[in-house]
């Protein structure tokens, strides 16, 4: 039987080999970089039901360049469905990769923290509460944030500039210790 409680993923440790689907129907490795970048930031977020959410990757389409400045590519899945994505496509103006359908099984790897629906208004699949991984160049999870409510989220601008730090000063993994 399973635990009703999701395993986390620590920091410093591999990022899960998960594949995903994006938008233009390609399957891609949700911690490898593309295009020329060597980090990578998997943005983990609920779906289009959430408002929250909606405004946070329109931010995210904001500060990017930061990220892609820093040698970080950005990647946003969720458990929606093509059909969901593509409805909440008119309320985004992002032109990163989002990718869909993400399963509960692989929420459940990811270490995400799971919601069921409160009504069929909502949405009609359990989803993932929002997660954010930085992945560095050797796979590993250089900085990890999970939530269990859309209320909590890292923000992003102070994430870019701590990203720079980081690179440029080859500071560690944090909160490996035991």
């Amino acid at each position: 039987m399973q635990s009703k409680y999701t395993q986390k993923i620590r920091a410093g440790a591999p990022f899960p080999n998960i594949t995903v689907t994006t938008l233009d129907g390609n399957s891609t490795s949700l911690g490898e970089p593309a295009n020329g970048h060597d980090w990578k930031l998997v943005v983990v977020y609920r779906g289009q039901h959430c408002p929250l959410c909606t405004k946070y990757l329109n931010q995210l389409e904001q500060v990017k360049s930061s990220f892609y400045d820093n040698g970080v590519d950005v990647i946003a899945v969720s458990g929606d469905s093509k059909a969901q994505l593509e409805s909440h496509l008119q309320k985004l103006d992002v032109d990163f990769p989002i990718a869909y359908g993400l399963t509960i099984e692989q929420m459940e790897t990811l270490g995400a923290y799971i919601s069921d629906p409160r009504s069929e208004k909502e949405t009609d699949h359990p989803f993932a509460e929002p997660a954010l991984f930085v992945v560095n160049a050797e796979g590993t999870i250089q900085i990890v944030d999970f939530s269990n409510a859309p209320f909590a989220r890292p923000d992003l601008e102070v994430l870019a500039n701590g990203l720079k730090f980081v690179r440029e000063n080859d500071y560690p993994i944090r909160g490996t210790h035991g």
